[in-house]
């Protein structure tokens, strides 16, 4: 009998089953040809550059049918610098003791952003795990420490992960099943903002102020609904940029400096959270 999908039944093949029965067909010059293949199976024709567009599609659908599937509603997601390493952990990406001496000294932050994690996890638990879920962009550094927190808290975490020049593997705290890789940064960005209920931005260059301004863009446009956006760090954020300069020149509209919330440790930042959503 042919499997029930979400559909119901169907008298029709299904596409799995075509696909086991492709592989199991006898070896001669037709059947090794690419063109033989079927085209959902089809590696070189899937990565084409006509089938963009389709590439697009998929990397959209795969991980939101897979947390919809799972219930996940909602989430609080985690940017921040990947070479901030833990305290007492090797500043790996230090290229000089200036460096060195920073990454060491922001490594604070990596216990901030875990204990924030834990923090918004313990809320989790309360939902099912359905609501407040932790998401990073599954790599090293403020990412791990993301995923770190939520497993001290025994909940699932996300993990959007991304193919890049340098070798780079999703740290081991993110739930398996929510490890998702992707291709393209446009579709990344998408998912990490699609469910967020919070945004906590920590010391980081320039993947995390792409993705601070993204957010902060399509609250100001009104692309999306105002949610709690904290900025964890004073010290580093007050050199890094100065919203107060753009309110002077003129390029942005003055109180759009309001649509962040600083904070310095996680106990401020759930504070936030808890006084925006009235559910303390």
């Amino acid at each position: 009998m042919n499997p029930i999908d979400r559909d119901g039944w169907s008298p029709m093949p299904h596409s799995n089953e075509d696909l086991a029965k492709s592989r199991s067909v006898p070896d001669t010059p037709q059947t090794r040809s690419p063109t033989y293949r079927l085209a959902f199976a089809d590696d070189d024709f899937l990565t084409h550059r006509d089938l963009r567009g389709l590439r697009l599609q998929m990397e959209l659908l795969k991980p939101e049918m897979t947390l919809s599937k799972r219930g996940i509603r909602s989430t609080v997601v985690l940017f921040g610098g990947a070479r901030i390493p833990e305290p007492g952990g090797d500043a790996w990406a230090a290229k000089n003791e200036t460096q060195k001496a920073n990454l060491e000294k922001n490594s604070r932050y990596y216990e901030e952003a875990r204990r924030f994690a834990r923090r918004c996890s313990e809320h989790s638990a309360q939902h099912g795990h359905k609501e407040f879920v932790v998401v990073t962009g599954g790599g090293p550094g403020v990412m791990e420490a993301g995923n770190r927190g939520a497993a001290d808290a025994g909940a699932p975490s996300i993990g959007l992960n991304i193919v890049l020049a340098h070798e780079q593997a999703p740290n081991l705290y993110v739930t398996p099943e929510l490890c998702f890789n992707f291709h393209y940064f446009a579709v990344r960005k998408m998912h990490f903002i699609m469910r967020a209920k919070a945004v906590a931005i920590f010391p980081g260059g320039f993947g995390t102020m792409d993705e601070l301004f993204e957010t902060l863009t399509l609250i100001q446009t009104g692309r999306m609904e105002r949610v709690p956006v904290l900025l964890f760090g004073d010290e580093f954020w007050e050199r890094a940029i100065d919203l107060d300069f753009l309110a002077e020149q003129g390029t942005i509209s003055p109180g759009d400096q309001d649509l962040i919330t600083r904070v310095e440790t996680a106990d401020q930042a759930w504070k936030v959270i808890e006084d925006f959503y009235d559910f303390a």
